[in-house]
C-alpha cells in the first residue's frame, strides 16, 4: 500500500491512483488522502507529520514554493538519478526549476500552471489595442479607461498577492531574492533595486487606475473571474481555470454563450515595453517521503502518475495544465483548451516564486507590506526588506 497525500481537485488524482494501481500488476496499490484546500494548511499538516518521521507518507503532492523547505529539512527521499533523467525529459523549464533545490531535482514534475492575460476581444478592438503584439500594464489600464471596463487582478492579502508581485519584479528583470543562501542571515533581498521599485509602481498604477473593482484589495482569483464574466469585463490576469469555468456556466445557462466567445488570451503583460514578461508559475510536483518504507515503489508510482497519458487526461478532466511539452499537441487537449499553445509558451517563460526554505516568512512579509496594493510606493521595498530580514534573523514576528 502506498499513501498519496493530494491537494483537493475534481477527483483526477484519485482516478490516476486507481489506474496506476491496476497497471502495476499488483506491485503496489495507491490510496489517496486529501489535504486541506489552502496550500499553507497543506504545508503545515505535512511539516508536522514529517518532522515526527511519519513513515505512512509515501507520495506527496507539493505546492512548488514549499519544495526547498521540505528538501532542506530532509523530508524528501532523494530522486534516483536514472528516474530524474526520464521525468525531466520534454518538461517545461519552469516546472523543472520549481522541482529543483540546490541544483538537484528533489521532486517529480507533475502538472504546471501559469497565468495568462485574458481580454474581451470586443474591448481590445474598441480600444484599438493590437493583441497580436506584446502589451504592457500601462496599455491595458489605458485601454480599460478608454472603454469604461475593468482590469481584474488579485489584490487581496494572500498568496495571490505574492504571485502578482513576484511576476512584476521578475518581469522587470529582478528577483525578490537577489542572493540566496541556506543561512537566513546571508539572504540578500532585491526589493529596493530598480526592478523592485518598478514592480511597486505598477501595483499602485493598477490599484489607483479607477478601472479595478470596488473591492480590489480583497479581490481573489474567483472574484477576478466573476468581474471578467460581467458586462464590464475588459482585461484580467488569471489561471486557465477561468476558461472551463465560463464554458460550464454557459452550458448551465447562467452565463450567456456570447461571453466566452468573446474571450481572448495572450502572454502575461509586460512591465516595460522592451522586456519580455516572466509570468507566474504554479502547479504541483510529487515528492516521496524520506521516512517511507516504500521509497523505491513510491518513485516507481510517480513515474506512472506523470505519464503523458495521465497528464493529458488530468488536464482535460480537471483543467490542470501539464508539465510535459508533448501533451499540448494532443488533439483532445487542443480541443478542450484552444489556448494550449499560449499556456505552453507562458510556462516556458514563467518564473517560480522565491525558492528558499524560508518561503513562508518571505511571502508573509511581502503580503504585509504590499497590501493594499494602492499603498505600494518607493518606500515599500525598503520597509518590506527590513521586515523580512528581521523575521529571518528571528528579531521580529509576522
Amino acid at each position: 500500500m502506498l499513501n498519496w497525500y493530494i491537494n483537493p481537485d475534481s477527483g483526477g488524482q484519485a482516478t490516476i491512483a486507481e489506474r496506476c494501481s491496476e497497471e502495476s500488476g499488483g506491485a503496489y496499490r495507491i490510496a489517496v488522502s486529501i489535504l486541506p484546500r489552502e496550500s499553507s494548511a497543506q504545508r503545515e499538516q505535512l511539516v508536522r507529520r514529517l518532522a515526527a518521521n511519519d513513515a505512512s507518507i509515501d507520495i506527496i503532492s507539493l505546492d512548488p514554493p514549499y519544495i526547498p523547505e521540505f528538501a532542506q529539512a530532509g523530508f524528501l527521499a532523494p530522486v534516483p538519478e536514472d528516474l530524474a533523467g526520464r521525468v525531466t525529459e520534454g518538461v517545461v523549464q519552469s516546472s523543472i526549476e520549481g522541482a529543483t533545490w540546490d541544483e538537484e531535482l528533489v521532486t517529480v514534475p507533475f502538472w504546471a500552471n501559469t497565468q495568462l492575460l485574458w481580454y474581451r476581444k470586443s474591448v481590445a478592438e474598441a480600444a484599438g489595442l493590437d493583441m497580436s503584439q506584446p502589451v504592457t500594464w500601462e496599455q491595458i489600464v489605458q485601454a480599460a479607461q478608454d472603454t469604461g471596463t475593468i482590469v481584474s487582478a488579485q489584490g487581496r492579502r494572500a498568496e495571490s498577492l505574492t504571485v502578482w508581485f513576484n511576476a512584476l519584479i521578475e518581469s522587470a528583470g529582478g528577483s525578490v531574492i537577489a542572493e540566496n543562501s541556506t543561512d537566513p542571515d546571508q539572504i540578500q533581498l532585491g526589493l529596493t533595486d530598480a526592478p523592485g521599485q518598478r514592480a511597486a509602481e505598477v501595483m499602485a498604477l493598477v490599484a489607483d487606475s479607477g478601472v479595478v473593482g470596488a473591492a480590489f484589495s480583497t479581490s481573489s482569483e474567483d472574484t477576478s473571474a466573476t468581474q471578467f464574466e460581467s458586462e464590464d469585463g475588459g482585461f484580467m490576469v488569471n489561471w486557465p481555470f477561468v476558461w472551463s469555468r465560463a464554458l460550464s456556466a454557459a452550458e448551465a445557462g447562467t452565463l450567456d454563450a456570447s461571453v466566452p466567445d468573446d474571450y481572448g488570451w495572450t502572454l502575461y503583460p509586460r512591465v516595460d515595453e522592451d522586456t519580455p514578461s516572466a509570468p507566474p508559475y504554479g502547479g504541483i510536483n510529487l515528492g516521496v517521503g524520506a521516512f517511507s518504507d516504500n521509497v523505491d515503489l513510491a518513485y516507481e508510482a510517480t513515474e506512472c502518475i506523470v505519464s503523458d497519458e495521465n497528464q493529458a487526461e488530468y488536464m482535460i478532466t480537471n483543467g490542470n495544465p501539464a508539465s510535459s511539452v508533448a501533451v499540448y499537441d494532443d488533439p483532445e487537449v487542443q480541443e478542450a483548451f484552444p489556448m494550449a499553445d499560449t499556456i505552453r509558451e507562458s510556462l516556458e517563460a514563467a518564473a517560480p516564486r522565491p525558492q528558499t526554505p524560508y518561503y513562508s516568512e518571505v511571502s508573509g512579509g511581502l503580503q504585509r507590506e504590499y497590501h493594499p496594493p494602492s499603498s505600494a510606493s518607493g518606500d515599500t521595498g525598503q520597509r518590506a526588506q527590513e521586515l523580512i530580514s528581521a523575521v529571518l534573523r528571528g528579531e521580529q514576528l509576522l
